[in-house]
């Protein structure tokens, strides 16, 4: 893909508007007119699409599983360090400790789910 020079950005309403005024550059009813032949044929000759195939038949949506809500006391020159390290400095205690779990876990042969 080349570099874009300029890069505009609009909202779904902006988006709908300009649709409805035939200002976008989208030929919506001829791609709407095109057989999956033909669909295939011009994702076959994009550049962009080269070499790529997703197989979408057995796809299936995994939520993950909601955080646990902890009060916990640490040490104070603990918990300095991660909030030393910025914004996010949970998320990074959260990975410190998974990491943990998952290593006394692949000692055990457990696995610890996502």
């Amino acid at each position: 893909m080349s570099k874009k020079e300029h890069i505009v950005r609009y909202t779904d309403k902006e988006l709908l508007a300009m649709q409805k005024r035939g200002d976008d550059k989208s030929d919506w009813k001829g791609a709407a007119a095109m057989t999956n032949k033909e669909i295939d044929a011009a994702i076959a000759d994009d550049d962009d699409e080269a070499g790529m195939h997703v197989d979408w038949s057995n796809v299936s949506v995994e939520l993950p599983r909601p955080k646990a809500v902890l009060n916990m006391r640490i040490d104070y020159e603990v918990l300095e360090f991660f909030r030393s390290q910025g914004k996010g400095y949970q998320k990074k205690i959260n990975a410190v400790l998974r990491s943990y779990v998952e290593q006394k876990q692949q000692q055990k042969g457990m696995k610890i789910s996502q």
